[in-house]
């Protein structure tokens, strides 16, 4: 078994008996996509909600509305049947006070609103998270089964 990391505004693909990671989820939001028969899943590392105003060198991995097809993609490449595949999303928290915070300091409650748009629009049910708050997350999903553990400091282990 080897565990496959994804690193920020990144995304990667995993087969069982693998696991996946990410570290560091603060505003970020982490999304997993997964097909049970196939046990093939799927992580990205989401830094902030649209593409919309990058003119040019544009990470997809980076913007929830390009991340997740790229990661849809991927899988399906790799053998999955999109119809079977479901989400699970973690992070976007709210990592800072602001006084009067605008909207556009809204990063992580932004980020977890423009995932689940993406997953609607694209037809992926999500069928867990574990979001918002003030405090980081660890994510690491087993391949084998699908369950996302959720480590967040202080807070101890959640399974979703």
């Amino acid at each position: 078994m080897n565990v496959v990391k994804v690193g920020m505004a990144d995304l990667n693909v995993a087969r069982s008996p693998d696991k996946i990671r990410t570290i560091g989820l603060g505003s970020c939001v982490g999304i997993t996509l997964y097909d049970h028969v196939a046990k093939i899943g799927g992580m990205a590392h989401i830094m902030l909600p649209s593409a919309s105003l990058v003119k040019e060198g544009l990470n997809p991995a980076k913007f929830a509305d390009t991340a997740i097809p790229v990661l849809i993609d991927r899988l399906v490449r790799m053998g999955v049947d999109r119809r079977r595949l479901i989400a699970k999303i973690a992070g976007g928290a709210q990592m800072f006070p602001f006084a009067g915070a605008s909207d556009i300091m809204r990063i992580g409650p932004r980020n977890v609103e423009a995932c689940k748009q993406a997953l609607k629009n694209a037809g992926i049910p999500l069928h867990a998270e574990d979001t918002g708050g003030n405090w980081g997350r660890t994510l690491e999903m087993d391949c084998m089964t699908g369950k996302l553990e959720v480590k967040s400091f202080n807070r101890g282990v959640k399974l979703i």
